[in-house]
C-alpha cells in the first residue's frame, strides 16, 4: 500500500532529538563514586544504604575531626570541663581519638611545684628573733629557732658574740694562756685582740665552708644565715668548757669531759641547723657540717684536751 514505509531498525515514534537508550550488558560493572560522593543509584534499582562509620559502644570510632564524606555526624552535648573528664569513662574528651581544650595557664592535672635547689623560699618562717631570744632559743628550743631565722641575716650578734669567745679563748690554752700571764699589759692587750679577730676569720671560713657543702648536697638556704648561725654556734657550744677551762686549765679532767660533751653538742646543733636553714635530711646535714667539727676539734680543743 502507498503511504507507509516499513523501515528496519527504526523506530517511527520517536522524535530525531532523542538519543537511543543504552543497555547495560551482562557483567558490565558501574565505575565507583570519587571519594567523597555517594554512588549514583542503577538504573532501574532503589538507591543502596550508605553506611557511615559510627563509634562502638565505649566512643571507639573515628576521631571527631575525621570525616571520610564530608558530612560532620551529630555528637552528643560535650559535658563541661571537670565533670566526668576524668572519672570512670563518662566524659566525651578522655575518649581515644578526641581531643580536649583547657584555657591558659590552666593545670588540670594539679602538678605540685617541683623541688628545685637554691631557689628563695616563699616567705620567712616568722618574725626576727631579737638577739636575746636568739641566743636563748639556740639553746633552749634550737629547730625551731633555726627554721624562724632561716631567711634573716644574724651578722651582728655573730660577729660580736664569736669576738668575745675569741678573747677568751686564749686563757683556755695552756701555751697561750701563759703568754698572757706572763706578758706586760701592752704586750697582752694585742695578743688578746689577735685571738679575738682570728676566731672571727675563722668562724666566718668554717660556716661559708659548711654552707657550700650544703647546696653541694642540695640545699636551698642562703649563705648570710647559715654563716651567721654556725657562728653562734661554734661559740655558744664551747661556752661552758671555755669557762672551767680559765680556772682550771686546759689538762683538767673536767675540761676535758666538757670538751668531748659540747663538741657532741655542737655536731647535733650544726646538724639541725643545716637541715632547718637548707631543708636537708640529717644524714647530708651532718656531713656538710662535718668539716667544720673536725676544725674544731683540732683548732680549739685538742690543743686542751
Amino acid at each position: 500500500m502507498a503511504g507507509f514505509r516499513i523501515g528496519r531498525g527504526r523506530d517511527n515514534n520517536r522524535s530525531p532529538q532523542q538519543p537511543p537508550q543504552q543497555q547495560q550488558s551482562y557483567g558490565q560493572q558501574q565505575q565507583p563514586p570519587p571519594y567523597g560522593r555517594p554512588p549514583y543509584p542503577p538504573v532501574g534499582g532503589p538507591p543502596p544504604q550508605q553506611q557511615w562509620p559510627q563509634p562502638g559502644p565505649g566512643g571507639h570510632g573515628e576521631p571527631e575531626y575525621f570525616d571520610p564524606y564530608g558530612q560532620q555526624q551529630p555528637h552528643a552535648q560535650q559535658p563541661p570541663h571537670g565533670h566526668g573528664g576524668h572519672g570512670g569513662g563518662g566524659g566525651y574528651n578522655d575518649n581515644p581519638g578526641h581531643t580536649q581544650v583547657f584555657a591558659v595557664g590552666e593545670d588540670p592535672y594539679g602538678q605540685g611545684a617541683t623541688y628545685q635547689a637554691g631557689a628563695a623560699s616563699a616567705a620567712p618562717s616568722g618574725p626576727r628573733l631579737p638577739w636575746k631570744e636568739l641566743l636563748r632559743g639556740i639553746v633552749t628550743r634550737p629547730g625551731q629557732t633555726f627554721l624562724q631565722m632561716r631567711d634573716y641575716a644574724v651578722w651582728g650578734p655573730a660577729l660580736i658574740v664569736t669576738f668575745l669567745y675569741g678573747l677568751l679563748a686564749v686563757f683556755g690554752l695552756d701555751d697561750a694562756r701563759e703568754d698572757v700571764i706572763k706578758a706586760t699589759v701592752p704586750k697582752a692587750i694585742p695578743i688578746v685582740l689577735s685571738a679575738g679577730v682570728a676566731f672571727v676569720i675563722c668562724g666566718l671560713i668554717l660556716g661559708a665552708v659548711t654552707h657550700t657543702l650544703a647546696r653541694q648536697l642540695g640545699g636551698d638556704g642562703s649563705w648570710q644565715p647559715t654563716v651567721g648561725l654556725s657562728m653562734l654556734v661554734m661559740s655558744i657550744t664551747d661556752a661552758p668548757r671555755l669557762l672551767f677551762a680559765v680556772f682550771l686549765g686546759g689538762d683538767n679532767m673536767v675540761v676535758q669531759v666538757l670538751g668531748w660533751a659540747t663538741w657532741v653538742a655542737a655536731g647535733a646543733l650544726f646538724t639541725s641547723l643545716v637541715s632547718k636553714s637548707h631543708d636537708l635530711p640529717w644524714p647530708k646535714a651532718l656531713g656538710a657540717s662535718a668539716i667544720q667539727l673536725v676544725a674544731l676539734l683540732s683548732i680549739i680543743k685538742l690543743g686542751t684536751i
